[in-house]
């Protein structure tokens, strides 16, 4: 972690809203698991500097739910690489770093459980994030490009294909919008992330 700058126990960043992030937890083989998770903000937000804990939910036995039981947290990270995304929610994938290079900041969190239930077939379990010492790795310009938040948003469409409670025509239909998107909107890297979503999910041989 060669951090330009760190304030302990603190979010690095603002939080408002739901803010997709990547998290990585320590398995039991010694490596990193990076994982997609969104992190539930207070009606109120939270200010980078703060220490106010933000929500988190788990769905099935995922190995980041098995590793925050395990270990009691993990590092949440922000990065701004499509590629990434497509990895920490589509595919099995580990690290011997606990952060990536693409993180532009990033923070240790302790997980604490505090709700469970079950939706369906699906068990979930609701996580307090409280956060720990955290780093700045890069300052940059805020753009927007829409094909990148196609790409986190095909993530997402794309991991409810074949949950009971979801549409998969409908999701389907969002998959293809969201490429005709990246298509358009997105740079070399964002197309090969959507390129890497549709190799991992086969949706188009399902329209």
């Amino acid at each position: 972690m060669n951090d330009v700058e760190t304030d302990e126990r603190a979010w690095p960043v603002a939080l408002d809203g739901v803010t997709e992030s990547v998290v990585t937890t320590l398995g039991p083989n010694g490596l990193w698991n990076v994982a997609a998770l969104g992190l539930h903000a207070p009606d109120a937000g939270v200010d980078a500097g703060a220490r106010t804990p933000v929500e988190a939910v788990t769905w099935g036995n995922t190995r980041t739910r098995r590793n925050f039981h395990r270990q009691g947290g993990g590092v949440v990270q922000f990065v701004a690489d499509a590629h990434d995304f497509v990895d920490a929610a589509l595919t099995i994938r580990e690290e011997e770093e606990p952060v990536l290079d693409s993180a532009d900041a990033w923070v240790r969190v302790r997980a604490e459980r505090t709700d469970e239930g079950r939706e369906d077939d699906t068990r979930w379990e609701r996580w307090r994030l409280t956060p720990g010492e955290s780093g700045v790795e890069r300052e940059r310009p805020f753009t927007v490009n829409r094909g990148f938040y196609a790409v986190v948003d095909a993530t997402v469409a794309a991991s409810r294909l074949d949950v009971s409670d979801y549409d998969t025509d409908v999701l389907l239909d969002r998959l293809a919008y969201f490429e005709r998107v990246v298509e358009r909107c997105g740079g070399t890297r964002e197309r090969e992330a959507f390129a890497r979503l549709s190799a991992e999910t086969g949706w188009h041989e399902r329209r």
